[in-house]
């Protein structure tokens, strides 16, 4: 997921977006914790996406303030 496509997103989809990322963050340690988790690089990309969410919508919050 690029941040050009997050950028075109609203704010309350990037905040489901974020929820959904949590949820598989969530997941995915839980399949870590119990050995059943295979692809072990999805966590960082997970945890990356989310931060670049949450970055995405500080900048478009920071705009809103500014106008």
């Amino acid at each position: 997921m690029s941040a050009q496509e997050l950028s075109s997103k609203t704010p309350d989809q990037l905040r489901d977006e974020l929820v959904a990322l949590k949820k598989e963050a969530f997941n995915l340690r839980f399949q870590k914790a119990t050995g059943q988790l295979e692809n072990t690089a999805r966590i960082r990309q997970v945890r990356r996406d989310a931060a670049r969410v949450k970055t995405i919508l500080n900048q478009k919050a920071a705009a809103a303030a500014a106008n």
